[in-house]
């Protein structure tokens, strides 16, 4: 076990806040004194299946405690879940059936093991001492906070400032996931800096059943390829990890310049002296920008799907992008004759149904934008009539391509 003075480094790594930091340095100098690891605690609701880059930013930290030889226990809140986190929400969330929440722990399960070490890492479901709990259990746990200091909670207290309605049932989920804590005696909590409430709650339920409270550890929300808004499906943002090599490879390298540390950081693997040598060398000159970003995305692919995957999507990025070849695999899209005017189609209502463009008014801006493309040449109408010719080639962006194929 490392020195505290160097765990302590690699803990802090990227991290947001400790609360409070002078009892994680006592924890650790006990643990380094009597050879004990600490238990840390990572709560994961499976209210969505699929996991993002974003996620992996509090992974990333648990896996960096498993190679400092500390215990880490994931919880899965097949219990929780049932209800679903509150926080940031504006409307009570819809309850997900037992069923549900079972089917998305599986694929949670098979997702964090790319990440996290299987045989160092220890998973527990909270319905394992939440289901038993009878009502007068429930009532003395709800006996322990106000709802004065509930809705001090930021979006309890917006909804109840708009008259938005607020179930009793949601006022649990934190009382919940803090008594997660408590069954488990856990030294830290992980977590966004989003959970903040939820992981003081834990250190508040803690000390009122008389037990050490724990260290609560926030790591920032990391900011998706728009380098704007957190990263998030919905808004399109995102690098999925099960994503193909050549699609994560490809994102990678649309990500604006200033944030490359900030992902090389918070979700690869690379030491502490890795990072500070890429932005030194970006902060003197001696490293390019482009090759910084290269090698955040070679790291990327090759931590999910191996070294020869990342080799493999590197050359097809530099043949497309750099040589402007098409891919080895373009897929196709098939124009029948009843889908067409006078020969002809509205190019935006071509993108939207080909799948090119989320929405009709999405794809008039990409066209306005100048990302569109057919056999090289721009289409900058979004008006535009396109008579398809079979076997053409219609681009979107950098990455997106569509044969067409017109059927008679």
């Amino acid at each position: 076990m490392l020195d505290v003075a160097k765990q302590l480094e690699i803990i802090k790594r990227g991290v947001a806040e400790i609360v409070p930091e002078e009892e994680l340095v006592a924890k650790l100098k006990r643990s380094v004194s009597t050879g004990r690891p600490l238990k840390i605690k990572l709560g994961l609701d499976p209210t969505a299946p699929d996991i993002h880059l974003g996620h992996t930013v509090v992974l990333q930290k648990m896996r960096q405690f498993q190679e400092l030889g500390h215990e880490v226990v994931i919880i899965l809140g097949d219990f929780t879940g049932r209800i679903g986190d509150p926080t940031g929400k504006s409307e009570t969330r819809k309850q997900l059936t037992e069923e549900e929440v079972k089917e998305n722990a599986k694929t949670y399960e098979k997702q964090i093991f790319k990440i996290l070490d299987r045989n160092k890492t220890r998973i527990v479901f909270n319905s394992t001492w939440l289901a038993p709990l009878n009502f007068a259990q429930v009532i003395e746990l709800a006996a322990k906070y106000t709802v004065a200091r509930m809705l001090e909670r930021e979006d309890f207290n917006k909804r109840y400032r708009e008259g938005q309605p607020i179930s009793i049932h949601e006022f649990f989920y934190p009382l919940m996931q803090g008594y997660d804590s408590v069954a488990l005696a856990c030294d830290v909590e992980l977590g966004g800096t989003d959970q903040k409430f939820n992981l003081l709650m834990g250190r508040h339920l803690q000390k009122e059943f008389g037990q050490e409270p724990q260290i609560a550890i926030m790591m920032p929300i990391l900011e998706g390829l728009d380098g704007v808004h957190k990263m998030s499906k919905s808004l399109g943002n995102y690098i999925g990890i099960d994503e193909p090599p050549r699609e994560m490879y490809g994102k990678t390298m649309s990500l604006p310049d200033e944030l490359m540390l900030r992902y090389y950081e918070l979700v690869t693997p690379l030491s502490l002296e890795e990072v500070k040598e890429i932005a030194q060398g970006l902060k003197d000159g001696t490293l390019h920008p482009r090759d910084a970003k290269m090698r955040l995305a070679r790291e990327l692919v090759s931590f999910y799907h191996g070294p020869q995957a990342a080799l493999e999507a590197e050359e097809e990025f530099k043949r497309i992008f750099q040589q402007h070849d098409l891919p080895d695999e373009v897929p196709e899209y098939v124009l029948t004759t009843d889908m067409l005017e006078g020969g002809a189609i509205l190019l935006s209502k071509l993108l939207y149904q080909s799948g090119l463009a989320a929405s009709n008014s999405e794809a008039k801006r990409l066209i306005q934008q100048g990302g569109v493309k057919l056999d090289g040449e721009k289409l900058s109408d979004p008006q535009m009539m396109l008579r398809p010719v079979d076997g053409s080639v219609l681009r979107v962006g950098k990455r997106k391509f569509l044969r067409l194929r017109v059927q008679e």
